[in-house]
Protein backbone atom coordinates (compact mmCIF):
# COMPACT_ATOMS: atom_id res chain seq x y z
CA UNK A 1 0.00 0.00 0.00
CA UNK A 2 1.30 3.41 -0.82
CA UNK A 3 1.90 6.04 1.68
CA UNK A 4 -0.12 8.97 1.41
CA UNK A 5 1.64 11.89 3.10
CA UNK A 6 -0.30 14.46 5.61
CA UNK A 7 -2.47 16.85 3.88
CA UNK A 8 -1.27 20.25 2.97
CA UNK A 9 -4.01 21.76 4.70
CA UNK A 10 -2.46 19.87 8.12
CA UNK A 11 1.01 20.71 7.59
CA UNK A 12 -0.12 24.62 7.13
CA UNK A 13 -2.11 24.50 10.85
CA UNK A 14 1.58 22.64 11.49
CA UNK A 15 4.22 24.60 10.53
CA UNK A 16 6.39 27.27 11.90
CA UNK A 17 7.27 30.31 9.30
CA UNK A 18 10.37 31.56 10.00
CA UNK A 19 9.39 35.14 11.91
CA UNK A 20 7.59 32.85 14.51
CA UNK A 21 10.77 31.09 15.70
CA UNK A 22 11.67 34.55 17.65
CA UNK A 23 7.92 33.91 19.98
CA UNK A 24 8.54 31.09 22.05
CA UNK A 25 11.86 32.17 23.14
CA UNK A 26 10.52 36.02 23.73
CA UNK A 27 8.11 34.37 25.52
CA UNK A 28 10.04 32.45 28.05
CA UNK A 29 12.30 35.21 28.44
CA UNK A 30 8.94 38.03 29.59
CA UNK A 31 7.37 34.90 32.08
CA UNK A 32 10.69 35.07 33.68
CA UNK A 33 10.66 38.54 34.52
CA UNK A 34 6.69 38.39 35.43
CA UNK A 35 6.29 35.07 36.81
CA UNK A 36 7.46 34.00 40.52
CA UNK A 37 8.53 31.05 40.43
CA UNK A 38 6.09 29.28 42.70
CA UNK A 39 3.82 30.03 39.73
CA UNK A 40 6.36 29.43 36.72
CA UNK A 41 4.39 25.56 35.84
CA UNK A 42 0.85 27.28 35.94
CA UNK A 43 1.79 30.13 33.81
CA UNK A 44 3.63 28.50 31.07
CA UNK A 45 0.96 25.74 30.78
CA UNK A 46 -1.92 28.11 30.44
CA UNK A 47 0.12 30.33 27.81
CA UNK A 48 0.73 27.16 26.10
CA UNK A 49 -2.52 26.33 26.01
CA UNK A 50 -3.51 29.39 23.84
CA UNK A 51 -1.09 27.51 21.20
CA UNK A 52 -3.37 24.68 21.44
CA UNK A 53 -6.30 26.07 21.35
CA UNK A 54 -5.24 28.09 18.68
CA UNK A 55 -4.53 25.37 16.74
CA UNK A 56 -7.79 23.77 17.42
CA UNK A 57 -9.62 26.92 15.77
CA UNK A 58 -7.66 26.71 13.03
CA UNK A 59 -8.41 22.84 12.43
CA UNK A 60 -12.15 23.52 12.88
CA UNK A 61 -12.24 26.76 11.04
CA UNK A 62 -9.85 26.40 8.19
CA UNK A 63 -12.11 23.81 6.25
CA UNK A 64 -14.91 25.77 6.57
CA UNK A 65 -13.20 29.60 5.18
CA UNK A 66 -11.80 27.04 2.35
CA UNK A 67 -15.04 25.70 1.05
CA UNK A 68 -16.88 29.12 0.91
CA UNK A 69 -14.43 31.60 0.50
CA UNK A 70 -11.61 30.07 -1.07
CA UNK A 71 -7.83 28.81 0.24
CA UNK A 72 -6.75 32.60 0.37
CA UNK A 73 -9.21 33.63 3.26
CA UNK A 74 -7.64 31.39 5.48
CA UNK A 75 -4.34 33.69 5.26
CA UNK A 76 -6.56 37.01 5.30
CA UNK A 77 -8.58 35.70 8.29
CA UNK A 78 -5.73 34.97 10.25
CA UNK A 79 -3.51 37.33 9.23
CA UNK A 80 -6.21 39.95 10.26
CA UNK A 81 -6.37 38.51 13.74
CA UNK A 82 -2.73 38.77 14.10
CA UNK A 83 -2.84 42.31 13.19
CA UNK A 84 -5.23 43.25 15.72
CA UNK A 85 -3.95 41.02 18.08
CA UNK A 86 0.00 43.06 17.54
CA UNK A 87 -1.72 46.44 18.20
CA UNK A 88 -2.75 45.22 21.58
CA UNK A 89 0.02 43.51 22.50
CA UNK A 90 1.99 46.97 21.62
CA UNK A 91 -0.26 48.82 23.67
CA UNK A 92 -0.74 46.22 26.91
CA UNK A 93 3.01 44.34 27.06
CA UNK A 94 5.53 45.45 28.66
CA UNK A 95 9.15 43.78 29.07
CA UNK A 96 9.01 43.63 32.85
CA UNK A 97 6.67 44.81 35.43
CA UNK A 98 9.03 48.11 36.42
CA UNK A 99 8.26 49.72 33.16
CA UNK A 100 4.59 49.06 33.00
CA UNK A 101 3.07 51.91 34.03
CA UNK A 102 -0.77 50.52 35.43
CA UNK A 103 0.53 48.72 38.36
CA UNK A 104 1.03 49.70 41.85
CA UNK A 105 3.96 49.77 43.21
CA UNK A 106 2.92 47.76 45.68
CA UNK A 107 2.03 44.65 42.72
CA UNK A 108 5.54 45.84 41.38
CA UNK A 109 7.25 45.15 44.61
CA UNK A 110 4.94 41.26 45.02
CA UNK A 111 5.71 40.64 41.30
CA UNK A 112 9.83 41.51 41.78
CA UNK A 113 10.66 39.76 44.95
CA UNK A 114 9.92 36.61 43.00
CA UNK A 115 11.47 36.69 39.55
CA UNK A 116 14.43 38.36 37.79
CA UNK A 117 15.38 41.61 37.93
CA UNK A 118 18.35 42.46 36.84
CA UNK A 119 19.67 44.24 33.49
CA UNK A 120 19.49 43.37 30.71
CA UNK A 121 21.25 40.78 28.96
CA UNK A 122 24.27 42.89 26.75
CA UNK A 123 26.68 39.57 25.71
CA UNK A 124 25.56 36.23 25.94
CA UNK A 125 28.29 33.45 27.01
CA UNK A 126 27.69 30.74 24.44
CA UNK A 127 31.04 29.17 25.81
CA UNK A 128 29.59 29.35 29.33
CA UNK A 129 26.40 28.10 28.94
CA UNK A 130 26.90 25.14 26.48
CA UNK A 131 29.61 24.34 28.92
CA UNK A 132 26.90 22.98 31.33
CA UNK A 133 25.49 19.31 31.64
CA UNK A 134 21.81 20.87 32.48
CA UNK A 135 21.81 23.14 29.40
CA UNK A 136 22.82 19.72 27.06
CA UNK A 137 19.81 17.59 28.97
CA UNK A 138 17.38 20.61 27.54
CA UNK A 139 18.55 20.09 23.99
CA UNK A 140 18.68 16.23 24.42
CA UNK A 141 15.47 16.11 26.00
CA UNK A 142 13.81 18.72 24.02
CA UNK A 143 15.05 16.80 20.52
CA UNK A 144 13.54 13.43 21.92
CA UNK A 145 10.28 14.91 23.37
CA UNK A 146 9.47 16.16 19.82
CA UNK A 147 10.49 13.70 17.72
CA UNK A 148 7.36 12.09 18.97
CA UNK A 149 5.04 14.77 18.98
CA UNK A 150 5.84 15.74 15.63
CA UNK A 151 5.19 12.27 14.63
CA UNK A 152 1.94 11.97 15.53
CA UNK A 153 0.49 15.80 14.91
CA UNK A 154 1.63 15.21 11.66
CA UNK A 155 0.76 11.95 10.35
CA UNK A 156 -2.27 11.11 12.85
CA UNK A 157 -4.56 11.98 9.78
CA UNK A 158 -2.48 9.26 7.64
CA UNK A 159 -2.71 6.70 10.85
CA UNK A 160 -6.16 7.16 11.11
CA UNK A 161 -7.02 6.90 7.60
CA UNK A 162 -4.83 3.87 6.68
CA UNK A 163 -4.59 1.95 9.55
CA UNK A 164 -8.35 2.85 11.65
CA UNK A 165 -9.85 3.09 8.23
CA UNK A 166 -11.29 6.58 9.46
CA UNK A 167 -12.72 8.68 6.08
CA UNK A 168 -10.75 12.17 5.41
CA UNK A 169 -13.32 14.13 7.40
CA UNK A 170 -13.23 11.72 10.13
CA UNK A 171 -9.93 12.13 10.90
CA UNK A 172 -9.83 15.52 10.18
CA UNK A 173 -11.98 15.98 12.99
CA UNK A 174 -10.22 13.46 15.56
CA UNK A 175 -7.03 15.46 15.26
CA UNK A 176 -7.86 17.94 17.14
CA UNK A 177 -8.49 15.82 19.73
CA UNK A 178 -5.06 15.47 21.09
CA UNK A 179 -5.03 19.13 20.69
CA UNK A 180 -8.33 19.46 23.39
CA UNK A 181 -6.39 17.03 25.73
CA UNK A 182 -2.69 18.55 25.85
CA UNK A 183 -4.85 22.11 26.82
CA UNK A 184 -6.39 20.77 29.98
CA UNK A 185 -3.41 18.58 30.74
CA UNK A 186 -0.63 21.25 30.57
CA UNK A 187 -2.97 23.32 33.11
CA UNK A 188 -3.67 19.87 35.48
CA UNK A 189 0.35 19.32 35.07
CA UNK A 190 1.16 23.23 35.81
CA UNK A 191 -1.47 22.91 39.27
CA UNK A 192 0.13 19.88 40.47
CA UNK A 193 3.79 21.09 39.08
CA UNK A 194 3.37 24.70 41.61
CA UNK A 195 1.60 22.69 44.27
CA UNK A 196 4.41 20.00 44.89
CA UNK A 197 6.47 23.53 45.08
CA UNK A 198 4.31 25.25 47.39
CA UNK A 199 4.55 22.02 49.60
CA UNK A 200 8.39 21.97 49.83
CA UNK A 201 9.66 19.74 47.54
CA UNK A 202 12.24 20.79 45.45
CA UNK A 203 12.23 22.31 42.11
CA UNK A 204 14.63 19.77 41.00
CA UNK A 205 12.41 17.24 41.86
CA UNK A 206 8.88 18.13 40.34
CA UNK A 207 11.01 18.94 37.27
CA UNK A 208 11.97 15.27 37.31
CA UNK A 209 8.69 14.05 38.19
CA UNK A 210 6.57 15.92 35.62
CA UNK A 211 9.01 15.11 32.39
CA UNK A 212 9.19 11.77 33.36
CA UNK A 213 5.58 11.55 33.28
CA UNK A 214 6.01 13.74 29.97
CA UNK A 215 8.35 11.07 28.82
CA UNK A 216 6.83 7.74 30.11
CA UNK A 217 3.25 8.36 29.73
CA UNK A 218 3.06 8.73 25.89
CA UNK A 219 5.90 5.81 25.60
CA UNK A 220 3.45 3.33 27.32
CA UNK A 221 0.29 4.14 25.85
CA UNK A 222 2.19 4.24 22.00
CA UNK A 223 3.43 0.71 23.11
CA UNK A 224 0.05 -0.69 23.81
CA UNK A 225 -1.65 0.60 20.25
CA UNK A 226 -0.50 -2.62 18.13
CA UNK A 227 -2.88 -4.65 20.75
CA UNK A 228 -5.84 -2.64 21.00
CA UNK A 229 -8.46 -4.48 19.02
CA UNK A 230 -10.87 -1.26 18.26
CA UNK A 231 -10.51 2.24 16.59
CA UNK A 232 -12.27 3.71 19.93
CA UNK A 233 -9.32 2.20 21.96
CA UNK A 234 -7.00 3.10 19.45
CA UNK A 235 -8.12 7.16 19.79
CA UNK A 236 -8.32 6.91 23.00
CA UNK A 237 -4.49 5.56 23.61
CA UNK A 238 -3.56 8.96 20.94
CA UNK A 239 -5.32 11.03 23.33
CA UNK A 240 -4.19 10.14 26.45
CA UNK A 241 -0.42 9.88 24.97
CA UNK A 242 -0.33 13.20 23.86
CA UNK A 243 -1.98 14.15 27.14
CA UNK A 244 0.41 12.67 29.20
CA UNK A 245 3.08 14.82 26.35
CA UNK A 246 1.66 18.19 27.88
CA UNK A 247 3.57 17.31 31.32
CA UNK A 248 6.42 18.68 29.74
CA UNK A 249 5.42 21.77 29.94
CA UNK A 250 5.84 21.78 33.52
CA UNK A 251 9.11 19.48 33.04
CA UNK A 252 11.90 20.80 30.07
CA UNK A 253 9.57 23.75 29.10
CA UNK A 254 9.90 25.38 32.53
CA UNK A 255 13.18 24.61 33.18
CA UNK A 256 14.89 27.49 30.84
CA UNK A 257 13.51 29.98 33.47
CA UNK A 258 14.52 27.55 36.64
CA UNK A 259 18.41 27.19 35.40
CA UNK A 260 19.26 30.78 33.83
CA UNK A 261 16.18 33.18 34.09
CA UNK A 262 18.35 36.35 32.80
CA UNK A 263 18.86 33.80 29.75
CA UNK A 264 15.68 31.73 29.38
CA UNK A 265 14.60 33.28 25.63
CA UNK A 266 18.78 31.64 24.71
CA UNK A 267 18.12 28.53 26.56
CA UNK A 268 14.63 28.27 24.76
CA UNK A 269 15.80 29.12 21.83
CA UNK A 270 18.72 26.72 21.80
CA UNK A 271 16.51 23.33 23.00
CA UNK A 272 13.98 24.26 20.78
CA UNK A 273 16.06 24.43 17.38
CA UNK A 274 16.83 20.75 18.78
CA UNK A 275 12.90 19.93 18.71
CA UNK A 276 12.05 21.74 15.40
CA UNK A 277 15.39 19.30 14.01
CA UNK A 278 13.48 16.71 15.21
CA UNK A 279 10.22 17.42 14.05
CA UNK A 280 11.86 17.75 10.67
CA UNK A 281 13.93 14.91 10.79
CA UNK A 282 11.31 12.60 12.73
CA UNK A 283 8.64 13.32 9.88
CA UNK A 284 10.85 12.52 7.16
CA UNK A 285 11.98 9.44 9.03
CA UNK A 286 8.48 8.29 9.35
CA UNK A 287 7.93 8.23 5.63
CA UNK A 288 11.16 6.48 4.99
CA UNK A 289 10.28 3.99 7.55
CA UNK A 290 6.62 3.24 6.83
CA UNK A 291 7.90 2.27 2.90
CA UNK A 292 10.05 -0.14 4.59
CA UNK A 293 8.43 -1.36 7.24
CA UNK A 294 5.06 -0.95 9.63
CA UNK A 295 3.86 1.70 12.29
CA UNK A 296 5.01 -0.44 14.88
CA UNK A 297 8.61 0.54 13.84
CA UNK A 298 7.64 4.33 13.73
CA UNK A 299 5.97 3.89 17.34
CA UNK A 300 8.84 1.97 18.73
CA UNK A 301 11.61 4.49 17.49
CA UNK A 302 9.91 7.17 19.57
CA UNK A 303 9.65 5.03 22.45
CA UNK A 304 12.95 4.25 22.77
CA UNK A 305 13.64 8.04 22.34
CA UNK A 306 11.44 8.85 25.12
CA UNK A 307 13.53 6.23 27.54
CA UNK A 308 16.53 8.21 26.34
CA UNK A 309 15.12 11.46 27.10
CA UNK A 310 13.68 10.10 29.99
CA UNK A 311 17.34 8.97 30.91
CA UNK A 312 19.06 11.87 30.44
CA UNK A 313 16.66 13.98 32.20
CA UNK A 314 16.61 12.49 35.31
CA UNK A 315 20.48 12.04 34.99
CA UNK A 316 21.62 15.39 34.41
CA UNK A 317 18.96 18.26 34.54
CA UNK A 318 18.24 20.44 37.44
CA UNK A 319 16.40 23.07 39.00
CA UNK A 320 18.70 25.09 40.61
CA UNK A 321 19.95 28.57 39.08
CA UNK A 322 23.44 27.90 36.99
CA UNK A 323 23.26 30.82 35.14
CA UNK A 324 23.27 34.14 36.59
Amino acid sequence: MGISYPSKIHKLSGDQPVLQGVAMPAMNNILSKWIPVSERSRALALVYSGMYMGSVTGLALSPVLINRFGWPSVFYSFGSLGTIWFALWLKKAYSSPEHDPELSPQEKKLIMSGSVSKEPVTVIPWKLILSKPPVWALIISHFCHNWGTFILLTWMPTYYNQVLKFNLTESGLLCVLPWLTMAVFANLGGWIADTLVSKGLSITTVRKIMQSIGFLGPAFFLTQLSNVKTPAMAVLCMACSQGSDAFSQSGLYSNHQDIGPRYAGVLLGLSNTAGVLAGVFGTAATGYILQRGSWDDVFKVAVVLYIIGTLVWNLFSTGERILD
